[in-house]
C-alpha cells in the first residue's frame, strides 16, 4: 500500500456522472442505515471538522458500533475521534494535519497497528480541493523545507514559470465523506454556519456523502434563500437527522461542547481504559438518541444549549 491514496481523475469523473442523481429524492435515514449502506470495511473516510466543533461524532460512533475494520481515515485536524477509532480497532491508517487528546494513537503507531501519514491542515484541504476539481494534484509552497514534506506523499518540482521549487500534493477522492451540518432539507441541501474547514470540498471530492444534521428544514426555506446552502443536494447520499449529533462537541449557535465529558474521556484515555468508554457510550446503546437519553440526560443538554444562547446566533 502506498504512502497516499490516489484515484485516477477520469475514474472519479465517470463515477460522479453515472452514480450521482440529480433527482429530488427523500434521503433521510437513521445513522445505522446510512453507515450500513454507505460505509464498508477498508473504505477511505474523510470528514470536515473536529470533535470539538461540528464534527460528525454520531456517525463515527455508529461506524464503531457496526464494527467496521481497516478504515483509512483522513482528518485535517482530529481529537477524540481518532483515539476512539484506534481503540476500537476500526482504522489502520490515518492521514492527518493535526492530532491531539492523548497517546492512544501514538501507542498504536509504535506497535505497528496503525500507520499515520502527516500532512498539514492546508495541504489536506488542497488534496480535497484537487479531488473536487477533477485534477491529479495542486501546487503549494506550504510543505517546502519541512520534515512534513519528507514524510508526506508530496513531490517537489521546478516551477516551469519562475524556476523555483514547488510542492505538488496529490488529489484525494474519499470513498465516504462525513459532514455534520446545522440544517438540511430531506433532499440533502445542507447549511453549515460559522467557521469550517472544507465541507464543500470534502463533499465534492467524495464518492458517497453522509450528512448528519441538527435540524431538518423545509425545502421551500432553501429555495427562498439559496445562498445559505453550503452543500447542494446532488452531492449527498444520506441525510441523518440527529439533534446534538456533534456531541460531545458543539455546533456554532446551537450548543456548546461538553467540557465535563471531555474530562471523563481524557481521564480514561490517560489510564488506557478507552474500552470502558466505548462500552458505555457506543456498544451498550443502540443509537445516538439512546446514548443521549441514557448516558447524558436532558438537563446537561439543555445547559449546553443555554450556554450557546449567550453567543451571537447563526441565522
Amino acid at each position: 500500500m502506498g504512502a497516499f491514496r490516489f484515484t485516477d481523475p477520469d475514474e472519479i469523473r465517470e463515477w460522479m456522472r453515472d452514480r450521482k442523481s440529480r433527482q429530488f429524492a427523500d434521503k433521510t435515514m437513521s445513522e445505522a442505515e446510512a453507515v450500513s449502506r454507505f460505509v464498508a470495511d477498508g473504505d477511505y473516510i474523510s470528514f470536515d471538522f473536529s470533535s470539538f466543533t461540528r464534527g460528525p461524532l454520531c456517525l463515527i460512533r455508529e461506524i464503531i458500533r457496526q464494527r467496521r475494520r481497516d478504515i483509512w481515515y483522513c482528518a485535517k485536524f482530529t481529537l477524540m475521534e481518532s483515539s476512539l477509532l484506534v481503540a476500537a480497532d476500526a482504522c489502520s491508517r490515518i492521514d492527518v494535519g493535526f492530532m491531539g487528546l492523548g497517546d492512544t494513537v501514538s501507542r498504536a503507531v509504535e506497535d505497528g497497528r496503525v500507520k499515520v501519514t502527516e500532512w498539514t491542515n492546508g495541504t489536506l484541504t488542497l488534496r480535497h480541493q484537487a479531488g473536487a476539481m477533477g485534477v491529479p494534484f495542486l501546487p503549494t509552497r506550504a510543505l517546502l523545507a519541512s520534515d512534513t514534506l519528507r514524510h508526506s506523499g508530496a513531490q517537489v518540482i521546478e516551477d516551469p514559470y519562475g524556476g523555483k521549487p514547488v510542492a505538488l500534493v496529490p488529489a484525494v477522492n474519499p470513498d465516504v465523506g462525513l459532514i455534520h451540518a446545522h440544517q438540511a432539507d430531506i433532499f440533502g441541501n445542507a447549511r453549515c454556519f460559522g467557521p469550517g474547514v472544507s465541507p464543500l470540498e470534502t463533499a465534492m471530492a467524495s464518492r458517497k456523502v453522509i450528512v448528519s444534521v441538527d435540524e431538518i428544514i423545509d425545502h421551500d426555506d432553501v429555495r427562498k434563500d439559496p445562498a445559505k446552502t453550503t452543500i447542494p443536494y446532488y452531492m449527498v447520499d444520506a441525510v441523518v437527522h440527529v439533534p446534538f449529533g456533534a456531541y460531545p462537541g458543539g455546533v456554532q449557535g446551537l450548543y456548546e461542547m461538553d467540557f465535563e465529558h471531555y474530562g471523563e474521556f481524557s481521564r480514561l484515555e490517560r489510564q488506557g481504559r478507552l474500552s470502558e468508554y466505548l462500552d458505555t457510550y457506543v456498544y451498550s446503546v443502540g443509537s445516538h438518541v439512546e446514548m443521549l437519553e441514557k448516558r447524558i440526560g436532558l438537563a446537561r443538554l439543555h445547559d449546553l444549549k443555554r450556554r450557546a444562547t449567550i453567543r451571537e446566533g447563526y441565522t
